[in-house]
């Protein structure tokens, strides 16, 4: 476990869900998928390491949580304009709401 943080640090992070609206494996990489992602008011391009256990057509369509308010990353030659929360390894998974009908842009609070 990490060190405790305040509740102001965590009020300082904006996760919202995410619709993926396409998806790409980065060139010359075995674990990166590009995907663009729609936030309501606005689409993201975000880098996640994916790839090792999903193909990039299986994730499209998916709505999914992201921090967005992280300083954009270049990863491999492709800027990263937030970060999917997900669970890796051994029991990967993805955190879907349980809704359908969660607009795009919602935020997790």
């Amino acid at each position: 476990m990490k060190e405790n943080i305040t509740f102001d640090d965590f009020e300082k992070l904006d996760i919202r869900i995410g619709e993926i609206k396409s998806a790409e494996r980065v060139e010359g990489t075995d674990k990166l998928i590009n995907c663009e992602v729609d936030f309501g008011e606005e689409k993201r391009q975000i880098v996640s390491g994916l790839a090792e256990y999903l193909e990039p057509e299986e994730i499209v369509g998916k709505k999914l949580p992201y921090v967005l308010n992280l300083e954009p990353r270049v990863i491999r030659g492709v800027e990263s304009q937030g970060m999917l929360l997900a669970i890796a390894g051994e029991n990967f998974s993805l955190l879907e709401p349980s809704n359908d009908g969660v607009p795009a842009g919602s935020k997790i609070s």
